[in-house]
């Protein structure tokens, strides 16, 4: 069932979500050569603890990390670890905090250093996928509009959408329906109504679409160990379209401006 939020609860929850863009934008700052996810993951629960907010992931399910930190060809809920990043390397750092009753959670993938341009590719589709799917999330749309908006996308540039992992509705619980899968056909699953508040998250490989888990049964790797990227927000659906609520330069809706970067980022 999906669950309608009052204004009063996606202004909460647009508080929690500031919070963690505020996060990932002072761990973006941290990411140079030399340095390891296991600092940014104590950087990032010292972060929420100055805001009093509760990192999400952290034991969820048995998670052991507030911060998932997936360096190249891992996809998602990559462990941190003291291994220094390297020059070339893309990481993906997926955060999320609970705080006065509701959940935010967002996530970015980033350069370490200067990467190659194939990289620099991949990121730039996967960014723009997600302001793709973020721009089906109006009223009267159906959910599937979102899903096929983000496929269409990533396949016409090369890339190739996760079909594992998907995006989902978020609000007293970090997880709740619907599922928001990355690929399928337009006009299908539920109508799109406002106050419906979703983490649209489109996970993308360079090579094939599978994946697989490793051994500490948390981190998922491209099945032929391509890079990934991952980007995410936290998007609330009113009268008048979709409102970023986890905008890491604060900007709270999908202006004119915003529509204008995903133009210029399709272009290249």
């Amino acid at each position: 069932m999906v669950i309608l939020k009052s204004p009063r609860e996606i202004e909460k929850i647009r508080f929690s979500n500031q919070i963690v863009a505020e996060i990932l934008g002072e761990l973006k700052e941290k990411v140079v050569p030399g340095i390891d996810t296991l600092t940014l993951n104590r950087i990032s629960e010292e972060l929420a603890a100055r805001k009093d907010a509760k990192p999400a992931f952290k034991g969820y399910r048995g998670f052991p990390f507030s911060l998932c930190a997936s360096v190249n060809e891992q996809v998602v809920h990559g462990f941190p670890s003291k291994v220094p990043l390297e020059e070339g390397s893309i990481l993906s750092m997926d955060f999320g905090i609970y705080y006065n009753g509701y959940y935010g959670d967002s996530a970015i993938t980033i350069a370490v250093g200067e990467v190659s341009d194939a990289a620099k590719s991949l990121m730039t589709v996967t960014e723009a996928a997600l302001y793709m799917g973020i721009g089906q999330a109006v009223p009267g749309k159906r959910l599937s509009d979102i899903s096929h908006a983000i496929q269409k996308h990533v396949e016409e540039a090369g890339f190739s959408v996760v079909r594992k992992f998907v995006g989902h509705g978020i609000g007293k619980d970090l997880h709740e329906d619907p599922q928001i899968p990355n690929y399928g056909n337009p006009g299908l699953g539920v109508r799109l109504k406002p106050g419906m508040v979703f983490a649209i998250e489109p996970m993308v490989n360079m090579g094939g679409y599978e994946v697989e888990t490793l051994e500490d049964r948390w981190t998922a790797v491209t099945k032929d160990r391509s890079l990934s990227a991952h980007f995410e927000h936290t998007i609330a659906i009113t009268a008048d379209g979709p409102v970023i609520l986890s905008d890491v330069d604060g900007q709270p809706s999908l202006s004119k401006s915003s529509m204008s970067v995903v133009e210029n980022i399709v272009a290249i």
